[in-house]
């Protein structure tokens, strides 16, 4: 009994970390926004991610077309500026916050 116990537990534990990290991934985007691009596109992250839905902001990247739609956004911005875990925390960011989320950025 007290294995069962201690191996729940475990499971549980170990859990919470995974959730927490999940979480943290749309807190990272916002930075790399602030840092990197915000000064390319000329707006804040809160205009961003506000540029289409979550659906939407799904599909470009579930076709690939992610960062073409930030050069679209960005003119300035260059393909490869930014490397794929930060494509991928900057999509977090964008789709946490889209124009359907109902949240806002603090940035």
């Amino acid at each position: 009994m007290k294995r069962i116990a201690t191996l729940l537990f475990a499971a549980l534990l170990g859990a919470s970390f995974v959730s927490t990290a999940a979480f943290a991934d749309a807190g990272k985007g916002q930075r790399i926004y602030q840092k990197k691009l915000k000064k390319v596109c000329g707006f804040n992250g809160a205009k961003f991610a506000a540029k289409h839905t979550q659906d939407e902001w799904e599909e470009l990247k579930d076709d690939g077309k992610f960062e073409d739609e930030i050069q679209k956004l960005c003119p300035k911005y260059k393909k490869g500026y930014l490397n794929k875990k930060q494509l991928d925390n900057v999509y977090d960011f964008a789709y946490k916050y889209a124009s359907d989320s109902g949240e806002v950025p603090s940035c």
